[in-house]
């Protein structure tokens, strides 16, 4: 059951005088004066005798249009929740005819009412609706202003994983940090990093700092993310001895605000130090890094 309200719409509102007249002089359809929300222009558009393709001459069709769509981008789409107004003019009140939120298009620039009412009831004198042989029409139009989130998710089969090796020389000369070269995985840019003496990690241990080293993976690409991209990883950091030391397998969704994953204490400096164990020889090592990249969002 259509509702009825005392404000008027507060978009747009057309009175046609002699309304008759239109089905008379065989006006097919009329267009409104265009009116402008949001930004975008808009129309009414009437069928005094019914809209093509319905039946002709029972009902009067009433449409909310796009107007002046050619400052458009090529791929325009909007989406409005839109309703036609038909003043009581009687009760001073308004019918109305919801359209709920519809999507407008180069192809589909046309939203509303085939049978928005009979001819018959339009004419029935104790309506109200057609006085003097005048009609009101008017309509109100809401934006959809929020931009749609879009996520295209890629879920990567597994065929391989990647392996990078660094040698690092004059290792007891390095201070503070040490980042290897970018290299690309998947169309996503990483790097590796290395604190010789450790760091502070963002728990706040500080058992590591001057007690181990400390190893680090990088997206760089996720420096550059929008808060909804993402990357899943999963991956091992590796120094290269007589027995290698591996961090264990390490997995982890890679973002804007987490654009790293390590051990803050990846080995104990006197186990790196240890002659025996052949990880540091003539002030060289060699690290690694083994790395699966499973989703790109």
């Amino acid at each position: 059951m259509l509702e009825t309200r005392d404000a008027p719409p507060a978009h747009f509102l057309t009175k046609i005088e002699s309304f008759s007249l239109l089905s008379e002089y065989r006006i097919s359809k009329y267009e409104s004066k265009v009116f402008e929300v949001d930004g975008y222009k808009w129309r009414l558009v009437i069928y005094p005798n019914g809209d093509e393709g319905q039946i002709k001459g029972n009902n009067v069709s009433v449409y909310l249009a796009m107007a002046d769509t050619s400052s458009l981008p090529v791929d325009w789409e909007i989406y409005a929740d839109f309703t036609i107004f038909l003043y009581d003019q009687f009760s001073d009140n308004y019918l109305c005819f919801r359209g709920n939120v519809r999507r407008f298009h180069a192809t589909k620039s046309k939203w509303g009412f085939p049978k928005f009412m009979s001819k018959k009831s339009l004419r029935d004198q104790s309506s109200g609706y057609l006085v003097k042989d005048n009609l009101v029409l008017g309509a109100e139009v809401f934006v959809m202003k929020k931009q749609r989130i879009v996520e295209s998710v890629t879920v990567l089969k597994p065929m391989y994983t990647r392996l990078r090796d660094w040698k690092i020389v004059e290792f007891s000369k390095l201070e503070g940090v040490w980042v290897s070269e970018e290299f690309n995985m998947r169309d996503v840019e990483w790097k590796l990093k290395l604190y010789p003496n450790g760091y502070f990690d963002s728990n706040g241990d500080v058992s590591s700092k001057g007690n181990a080293m400390s190893m680090s993976l990088v997206c760089v690409s996720a420096e550059k993310f929008t808060v909804h991209q993402k990357v899943k990883a999963k991956f091992h950091m590796r120094l290269k001895g007589r027995s290698d030391h591996d961090s264990g397998k390490l997995s982890h969704w890679f973002t804007s605000s987490s654009t790293c994953c390590g051990q803050s204490a990846f080995i104990s400096l006197a186990k790196l130090r240890d002659p025996e164990n052949g990880f540091l020889v003539d002030d060289c090592c060699t690290v690694q890094v083994e790395i699966f990249v499973q989703l790109v969002a």
